[in-house]
């Protein structure tokens, strides 16, 4: 019995063994390892497709990031293609003797202050002091000799308003202790577009060039008022005031801003800024005329003087270059009768207008400092609307 169990049982596990086999047998294996392999396959396929899809994100990223790059390079090139620059120039002379009508220093000061300012607020780029009296001034290397009629009032008027002009920044390089600018901290600030605030973003900066060395190839460097200096593009002599244009796209990790030097009207040409005007020292009226900065000449010229016509009936045409020329406490028939170069007596023949600015005065008099602001308030209207009608094709 016992053997014919075991063999039973045999033939049973024989049985199951065999019929095991012919449910899985040979092909299913093979599907197995088939699948086994797919497996493998698609996980490979997948972890291939994760990087090609990072590999695609990022140059996506990077495509994103240079097309921003280049849209905001094109909207700079656009602003900067839509900036309306000031071609024409205008210039003011007065005579330095209207500081002699000044009772004290600080009035004196005060005074020049109102000129400046009056010059500024309508974006005058020149300022002629001439020497009504005939006197020969060249420089303004002097010293401040008194209120009285023998102080040298020309040269404190242009050292008065070359100090205003300067940015505050630049002012302990250029301007050392004078007596003429002894009250010259009380005056009331410009506050022009070339004088910046330390953090104030600008295209262009006045600066001046420092006294340290550079390596060889490189340019020099510039305070330019801000954190940190500038390294232009060019080796200047120290102690020079340049105008820099800085570079669009600054390294803030940098020690150090880039830009380049450039001529001081580029702002006004190039950005319709007003940067500023130059001052300049005449030895008589004649010399406003013949010592003119620009090649071309002034090709209008305007004399102001109660005689003069009705301003309210002239208009401008375009111009290059505006000369205004304000009279002293006599008036330009003064300086001409004053200038031996001139053999001319009335006045008017000089100019190709011959103006009274503001007809029918209630004062017998209008000082000199008055005079321009009702002047050039008046003109202003009419130098916009000689371009104005240029711009518009007429």
């Amino acid at each position: 019995m016992k053997p014919a169990h075991l063999a039973k049982g045999r033939r049973h596990i024989c049985l199951s063994y065999s019929i095991s086999l012919d449910i899985i047998g040979p092909d299913t294996f093979r599907d197995a390892s088939d699948l086994l392999t797919g497996f493998t396959d698609s996980s490979s396929i997948t972890v291939n497709e994760t990087k090609k899809q990072r590999k695609e994100s990022k140059l996506i990223k990077q495509l994103d990031k240079q097309k921003q790059q280049e849209a905001a390079e094109r909207e700079q090139l656009e602003r900067c293609q839509n900036k309306k620059g000031r071609g024409y120039t205008v210039s003011v002379a007065v005579p330095g003797s209207v500081l002699d009508n000044a009772q004290s220093p600080e009035l004196r000061t005060y005074l020049a202050g109102q000129i400046a300012r009056a010059c500024v607020v309508f974006c005058v780029d020149e300022i002629v002091v001439f020497d009504e009296y005939g006197e020969d001034v060249k420089s303004v290397e002097g010293e401040f000799k008194g209120v009285g009629k023998k102080g040298q009032a020309c040269i404190q008027l242009a050292r008065i308003l070359q100090y205003l002009e300067c940015p505050q920044y630049l002012r302990k390089w250029f301007f050392p202790k004078h007596q003429d600018l002894q009250y010259a901290g009380l005056l009331n600030p410009l506050d022009s577009p070339h004088h910046m605030r330390i953090d104030e973003e600008s295209e262009y900066r006045e600066g001046i060039v420092l006294d340290r060395p550079s390596k060889h190839g490189k340019g020099s460097l510039v305070n330019c008022g801000m954190r940190k200096d500038v390294r232009i593009d060019k080796q200047l002599q120290s102690g020079l005031r340049v105008t820099v244009q800085l570079n669009n796209k600054q390294k803030q990790d940098s020690k150090m801003y880039q830009g380049v030097v450039v001529a001081p009207h580029v702002p006004r040409i190039e950005g319709g800024l007003y940067w500023g005007y130059s001052v300049r020292l005449a030895s008589c009226l004649s010399a406003v005329f013949t010592e003119c900065p620009y090649k071309e000449g002034y090709d209008v010229t305007i004399g102001t003087s109660e005689r003069g016509s009705n301003m309210d009936e002239t208009t401008l045409s375009p111009f290059k270059h505006l000369l205004i020329i304000f009279g002293g406490l006599q008036g330009l028939e003064a300086s001409v009768d004053s200038d031996q170069n001139l053999e001319v007596t009335d006045p008017s023949v000089l100019f190709d207008l011959y103006l009274n600015t503001c007809p029918g005065q209630g004062s017998r008099t209008i000082r000199t400092e008055e005079a321009i602001l009702i002047s050039m308030s008046g003109l202003r209207q009419k130098i916009t609307a000689a371009f104005s009608d240029v711009s518009n094709g007429s």
